[in-house]
């Protein structure tokens, strides 16, 4: 198929990756309602047109943030992107500098900062979520900086983990069944082109950017249990005082839904909000 927009590229993907990986990416938690509803209602929304305005000369340029970007948009972090392709996140961050527009990487990445950096030639957004080890987010942050990473998404609409239904059914929540390595030997099979890409010409498959604290882990599976540990939900808003400590460059707070916790992150020296339900992965039932 020859790929003319972004469904035609999700069908591509859909038949590229193994079943378990694609169902992470592209499912929601429980009945995924809000991920059905944010397409939904963002289709509803009407573009005004106006006519007999001179466009013969247009630019969509601006600036975010103090920096200037060629388009009013940015690269959202995804968690394991180095998972669908050959180190996805440094694929996208090349990608990202030629259009000339920030990327901005996951904590969750597979490739870590310090490659997707060096891969790109050009500073990167970085996202973090509050973790209970403090000593080891302070490192994280102080690698950020060190790399010269301008902005930091704060994500914060994450308390408790979701359950995502596709996720157990695959066996990805931590399932330790006999037949999963089979059922993942019949994924890998049916997806040949994938195994070249990722699976043999594409590791490691550790998440970079914690593999340091989890320094027995040799796959993505084992770091599960790390992860679902770490997210510090007693996170409130005296917090923020700390991260703001031991981050120089701005900072955004990421997830967003309540307009009252809006005029809060104001007050509180935020410079910048991304309005954010976690793409319906995290809280089912939120406001689209």
């Amino acid at each position: 198929m020859r790929p003319a927009n972004v469904a035609d590229y999700r069908e591509l993907a859909r038949r590229r990756i193994p079943k378990v990986l694609f169902d992470y990416v592209d499912g929601g938690s429980y009945s995924e309602a809000t991920l059905r509803n944010n397409s939904a209602d963002f289709e509803k929304v009407a573009l005004r047109q106006r006519v007999l305005v001179d466009v013969s000369s247009i630019s969509l340029k601006t600036r975010v943030l103090g920096q200037d970007i060629a388009l009013p948009m940015v690269l959202s972090p995804v968690g394991m992107a180095g998972m669908y392709a050959r180190r996805g996140e440094v694929q996208a961050a090349k990608a990202a500098c030629k259009a000339g527009i920030p990327l901005c990487l996951s904590s969750m990445a597979i490739c870590d900062v310090e490659e997707v950096v060096k891969g790109c030639g050009a500073p990167i957004w970085f996202q973090l979520y509050m973790l209970k080890d403090r000593g080891y987010m302070k490192e994280l942050l102080a690698r950020a900086t060190e790399l010269g990473c301008p902005v930091l998404a704060f994500t914060v609409d994450l308390p408790v983990p979701g359950t995502r239904y596709r996720d157990i059914r695959n066996g990805l929540s931590g399932d330790t069944s006999w037949h999963l390595p089979l059922r993942r030997a019949w994924d890998g099979i049916t997806h040949l082109p994938w195994v070249w890409d990722v699976w043999l010409n594409g590791r490691p498959h550790v998440f970079g950017n914690i593999a340091p604290a989890v320094p027995g882990a040799k796959g993505v599976d084992q770091f599960w249990p790390w992860i679902r540990g770490s997210m510090d939900n007693s996170l409130t808003w005296s917090h923020i005082d700390w991260i703001r400590e031991n981050y120089p460059g701005k900072i955004i707070l990421k997830g967003v839904q309540d307009l009252d916790d809006a005029r809060q992150a104001v007050r509180s020296g935020f410079d910048g909000l991304v309005v954010s339900n976690h793409g319906g992965r995290q809280l089912d039932g939120a406001p689209s």
